[in-house]
């Protein structure tokens, strides 16, 4: 699992900062998280392959996390994509990119798909054979998602000097793979676990921005290896969070103690401090696996 942090600033986009956008590359998928001004150049900048962005996950309908969205949409049509885009957003951005493809009569020879979000509740919007994704239901001044990644359990492995030992037909490999009891050659059965190993840990990452701090959202994280929480402000200026519905450092470490994660990554920071390690400063009083992430930025869990 790679993290690739294209952009973890709040509000507008300055010459050395970029507003929010993020790949997560797990189990041969490249999803991107929020899209604010600029994604596509910093896509080129960390050298991530258009082709292989074929699902988009977008929180909420601030600028700063959905402004980047039309210009990629319109950049993959100019490079002839072919391969199906879906968005998986708040419902009213497909509403808003096709005026805006309409009025600047740029349709997609891609087809594009909408998958609108509504509910306030934790829901399944994405699942294959190898990952699913869920929403995690922020509290933001308009309705905001942060979204949990999951990998599925890969396959068992086989103990080849066991299952060589136990005279078992190859044939009888993928069924063992999956879990099953097996029948040797001379027809005895063979329990799995005496000849396979687990699987490789599943790995999970959670993105939580914009949000004010919020418990709720503990039992959907609890546990997960990785996560992103947004810490906007530090502690001084805690009273600006209620108006905004954004967090501090503390209160984002706060959330990681309490729903147990492997490590916390702070972001979305506001432009008005220049050193961002006080944040990690006062997260590590709380919390003590503390990552900053910054643009350019990767982060890799195996």
């Amino acid at each position: 699992m790679k993290l690739t942090i294209l952009g973890c600033y709040s509000a507008t986009p300055q010459v050395n900062t970029n507003s929010t956008a993020q790949v997560l590359e797990i189990k041969n998928h490249t999803f991107l998280i929020d899209c604010g001004e600029g994604t596509q150049v910093e896509l080129r900048r960390n050298k991530v392959k258009f082709s292989r962005v074929k699902r988009i996950f977008i929180s909420h309908l601030h600028g700063d996390h959905c402004f980047g969205l039309a210009g990629l949409i319109s950049t993959f049509n100019l490079l002839t994509r072919e391969a199906d885009l879906h968005i998986y957003a708040p419902k009213g951005l497909k509403e808003v990119i096709t005026m805006q493809m309409k009025l600047s009569n740029s349709w997609t020879n891609y087809q594009l798909i909408f998958h609108e979000l509504t509910s306030k509740s934790s829901e399944l919007i994405y699942e294959d054979d190898k990952v699913e994704v869920h929403t995690i239901p922020l509290d933001h001044r308009i309705y905001t998602n942060g979204f949990l990644f999951k990998e599925k359990l890969g396959e068992r492995k086989l103990d080849m000097n066991a299952v060589l030992n136990s005279d078992i037909d190859i044939a009888y490999y993928r069924k063992l793979k999956q879990g099953a009891n097996v029948l040797d050659n001379n027809g005895n059965l063979v329990e799995n676990s005496l000849v396979t190993k687990d699987p490789k840990p599943s790995k999970s990452y959670a993105f939580c921005s914009d949000t004010a701090y919020n418990e709720s959202i503990i039992p959907i994280i609890k546990d997960v290896d990785v996560l992103y929480h947004e810490s906007t402000f530090l502690e001084k200026h805690e009273s600006l969070t209620k108006p905004t519905k954004h967090s501090t450092a503390k209160q984002a470490a706060t959330i990681a103690k309490k729903a147990n994660v492997g490590t916390l990554i702070l972001g979305h920071y506001s432009t008005r401090y220049d050193q961002l390690s006080e944040f990690k400063i006062e997260a590590k009083e709380i919390f003590p696996h503390v990552k900053l992430s910054r643009d350019g930025k990767q982060f890799s869990f195996d």
